[in-house]
């Protein structure tokens, strides 16, 4: 059923709040060329994008990389069990509980403010089995339910700080505590963004690829060629990843896309250091242009 379209605040302003861990601004704006379209924009950086009226379609290309993975987990349309470190708009979350009904999910996000935010003006819908936990999500991996360890089918890690992700979460002590929830068969996909000469990219390749046996990246083509600033999608797993997905991956857009594995992965990360509590760096920051040309993030 259609969504009501967001209204304004009372003096004719996106609603929006100021985050309190961050003191960044954040704002929801309609899309102006979608009906029931919505934009959340965290430090002038475009996070999320959800269509209310149709939570299948997926905006940024990134994410549409990412619902292509989810899309060939298990069988089509059946229901899994996933963890989400950064809730942005919660546009996965509304993927999943709208293509594979019945799905178990949770949530972890820093900023309750946001959650707030996005939860009062870009609600849930009713069928959604979402629970959302407030914190910071090194920590809270390591306080989820003991039951949920092993048995998460999908972890999607897309933790970010306006445009940056934090040095924290992203070196080979935080990945090993969150893998720890993924079956045996389990996947995890990581949005990393980077630009030439993608040497924060190259690292984080080496870093899951310490973690979990098998590693792939998805991306757009001149991104990978390390030609502008772009987001790199990592998908991993301690089972062997089905190569045979590449191709239908490749196909199902958006385009144009690159794909890389095996030998071709190993030489794109060869020297690449593998990142530890104590040589974690945050991700590089993108130029303000990049947003402004409408390219990036969910």
């Amino acid at each position: 059923m259609p969504q009501n379209p967001l209204p304004p605040d009372r003096h004719g302003q996106n609603p929006s709040v100021v985050l309190s861990e961050s003191g960044f601004q954040a704002t929801i704006e309609p899309d102006r060329f979608v009906p029931g379209a919505y934009q959340l924009v965290v430090d002038g950086t475009p996070q999320s994008h959800v269509n209310l009226d149709d939570p299948s379609q997926l905006f940024f290309e990134y994410v549409q990389r990412m619902g292509n993975v989810i899309d060939v987990i298990g069988d089509p349309g059946e229901p899994i069990t996933a963890v989400h470190l950064g809730a942005g708009a919660l546009t996965l979350p509304r993927y999943i509980a709208y293509t594979r009904p019945g799905s178990r999910q949770q949530v972890v996000e820093l900023e309750s403010r946001l959650v707030d935010l996005v939860r009062e003006n870009l609600p849930l819908p009713r069928y959604a089995q979402i629970r959302i936990r407030h914190g910071d999500a090194r920590e809270v991996v390591g306080k989820l339910p003991a039951g949920l360890g092993g048995s998460v089918d999908l972890l999607v890690v897309d933790i970010f700080s306006g445009s940056r992700t934090p040095a924290h979460v992203t070196s080979v002590e935080f990945y090993r505590s969150a893998v720890s929830l993924l079956k045996p068969d389990g996947i995890v996909l990581v949005n990393v963004a980077d630009g030439p000469p993608l040497s924060f990219a190259r690292s984080q390749v080496s870093t899951l690829g310490a973690v979990v046996e098998n590693v792939a990246a998805l991306a757009e083509t001149q991104v990978l060629k390390g030609r502008r600033f772009g987001n790199v999608v990592l998908v991993g797993s301690n089972s062997p990843l089905p190569l045979e997905w590449l191709p239908r991956l490749l196909a199902s857009g958006p385009h144009p896309a690159k794909a890389v594995a095996g030998e071709e992965l190993r030489t794109f990360a060869s020297g690449a250091p593998i990142v530890t509590d104590a040589t974690s760096v945050p991700s590089p920051t993108p130029a303000r242009s990049i947003f402004q040309s409408g390219t990036r993030r969910d």
